[in-house]
């Protein structure tokens, strides 16, 4: 799998990710999705303490758990582009797909896709959380995949707007992991599998609700809210309103598509301000994907 790229001499060569070029993706990605926010208007994230190894750590662990999904882009010996594909039961779920700006547009994203797709064959449904790129848009479009636009929500919070919450309380994973993991299999159709652990590796909150108006979960890191999951809508946004309390700084509440209808509800409220974001895009459903509010990394 070759193809010429603009500005450089050699060929776009697809190959697997090697287990030394985790850092190297990251910093990619990272410079990725920023070209895209700058060319959007969008303020670029500020990077925490630690943003470094944790990135490094996220590709690290899905190229451990799903080798054949993890690939790399390469070009006159630099790595130009990866992608990060996983299957947790019967759900294939894209984690990462980005390309060097600069060489954006030109197939390479293209090559990378169809190499992480192979691993899809065993699976029963697809998932993409597509960046607002028309490319990336246009790309999963013709691989087959339904798109569902969606919204993000930022800005600072007003406190005073911010109802109590009682039922809802600081979980622990020993104690709420199954808790986790069953609320997300009823949502998705597949649990997270190993990477429940990678998620409480890198959280700093877990808040949990269980009471007869339903039962959830939100996880809170240094990257904000994700993801966060319920069995009712009612416990889904008891549990938003005590996400909202708890992030420092200025919240993003992303993925919000039409199937999101109560987190949209809660942002509004909140008076956070809504602009298009990351779309939802699927081949095959395996669950009602709602109340839920996904993770990036993890879907």
């Amino acid at each position: 799998m070759s193809e010429p790229a603009p500005g450089r001499v050699g060929p776009v060569r697809v190959r697997p990710l090697r287990a030394d070029e985790a850092t190297q993706a990251h910093l990619l990605s990272s410079r990725a999705f920023d070209a895209l926010d700058r060319a959007a208007g969008v303020a670029l994230p500020e990077h925490t303490d630690g943003w470094l190894e944790r990135g490094r750590v996220r590709v690290a662990h899905l190229q451990g758990t799903d080798p054949d999904g993890a690939w790399a882009a390469e070009q006159d010996g630099a790595l130009v582009g990866v992608a990060l594909a996983t299957v947790r039961e019967r759900l294939w779920f894209l984690s990462l797909l980005a390309v060097e700006p600069g060489l954006q547009g030109a197939g390479t994203g293209r090559l990378l896709l169809e190499a992480a797709l192979r691993t899809a064959q065993d699976a029963t449904a697809s998932w993409v959380l597509s960046s607002a790129d028309p490319r990336a848009l246009r790309r999963y479009a013709l691989a087959g995949f339904a798109l569902e636009p969606g919204l993000v929500a930022s800005g600072p919070v007003d406190r005073a707007l911010l109802p109590a919450a009682p039922d809802v309380r600081d979980g622990s994973w020993q104690a709420d992991g199954e808790r986790v993991e069953a609320v997300v299999r009823g949502l998705r159709g597949a649990g997270l599998g190993p990477d429940l652990a990678a998620l409480e590796a890198t959280s700093t909150r877990l808040l949990v609700t269980d009471t007869a108006r339903g039962a959830g979960f939100a996880v809170l890191s240094a990257a904000g809210l994700r993801p966060l999951g319920a069995t009712t809508p009612a416990a889904a946004q008891a549990l938003l309103w005590a996400a909202l309390a708890e992030v420092e700084g200025d919240p993003a509440v992303e993925f919000l598509t039409a199937r999101q209808g109560w987190a949209v509800d809660v942002v509004v409220r909140a008076r956070l301000a809504l602009r298009p974001g990351a779309s939802s895009c699927h081949r095959g459903l395996l669950g009602p994907f709602t109340p839920y509010l996904p993770s990036g990394r993890y879907g």
